[in-house]
């Protein structure tokens, strides 16, 4: 196989397994710290109903979906890669952080959580999961 389209498909691999565990963990949300009363985790609309009601605590779990799946992605991506594996890792958290900042416009997310999100979840924990995978 080139190795072109082996990076490919290991980033490929990489962005649905972060992407299985982000949803695992955000649809089982209220698991560690119980939910605003009537939020529906997974469900756009509930979430846009219910953001109000969210206190600092409610961002833990988002934060840890969002970094857990952003390592996972790049750990599996590094794994699978065959060359230029700084790249394939760091990409994951790439793309993942440009879905969160659509995700932070389209929700209205308030602005702390949504920048502490974005600046520590994202890249840097592409970076450390590549670092592990190496």
């Amino acid at each position: 196989m080139k190795p072109g389209l082996r990076n490919f498909l290991a980033i490929l691999a990489g962005l649905i397994a972060g992407s299985a565990l982000n949803m695992f963990i955000v649809n089982n949300s209220g698991f560690l710290i119980p939910l605003p009363e009537g939020y529906i985790p997974g469900n756009e609309q509930s979430l846009k109903e219910h953001i109000h009601l969210f206190e600092a605590k409610h961002y833990l779990e988002p934060f840890l979906a969002h970094a857990l799946g952003t390592l996972l992605a790049a750990f599996v991506a590094v794994k699978l890669a065959i060359r230029r594996k700084l790249f394939v890792g760091i990409f994951p958290g790439i793309f993942f952080l440009v879905g969160g900042i659509t995700a932070a416009v389209m929700f209205s997310i308030p602005f702390l959580p949504t920048l502490v999100d974005l600046v520590f979840a994202y890249v840097p924990f592409a970076w450390f999961g590549y670092k592990l995978a190496k």
